[in-house]
């Protein structure tokens, strides 16, 4: 039984699925928008969210989480930049258009992207 565990396992090993949200949060914080299946979108929305949130308030502490989150300097430096954006904004960084299904394996797409 699958009782409170609803975190996707996207097909994936726990090393391989932390790889995964790792790299897409990377390069959507690098391009600003990224194609990939809904079930991906879904599950690094909430994650890019809290480190929106945190680069609104660049603190040594919270650049060292945003650093071991993304693993990159230059994506972290976009971050902080679209947090500065939002200053103002409560919440909702992130949106999620649905696109049709992919043709090899008619999995379903998303657009992420920032708002």
């Amino acid at each position: 039984m699958r009782h409170h565990n609803a975190n996707r396992k996207l097909g994936r090993k726990k090393g391989e699925r932390v790889a995964l949200k790792r790299s897409l949060l990377r390069s959507l914080a690098l391009r600003g928008r990224i194609q990939t299946t809904e079930a991906r979108a879904k599950e690094i929305r909430p994650l890019m969210e809290k480190l929106v949130t945190r680069g609104k308030n660049p603190t040594l502490a919270n650049l060292r989480v945003l650093i071991s989150a993304v693993g990159d300097a230059g994506a972290v430096k976009k971050i902080i930049a679209k947090a500065e954006s939002n200053k103002e904004r409560a919440g909702g960084y992130i949106r999620i258009v649905k696109l049709v299904r992919r043709k090899g394996d008619a999995a379903k797409m998303a657009l992420i992207e920032f708002v």
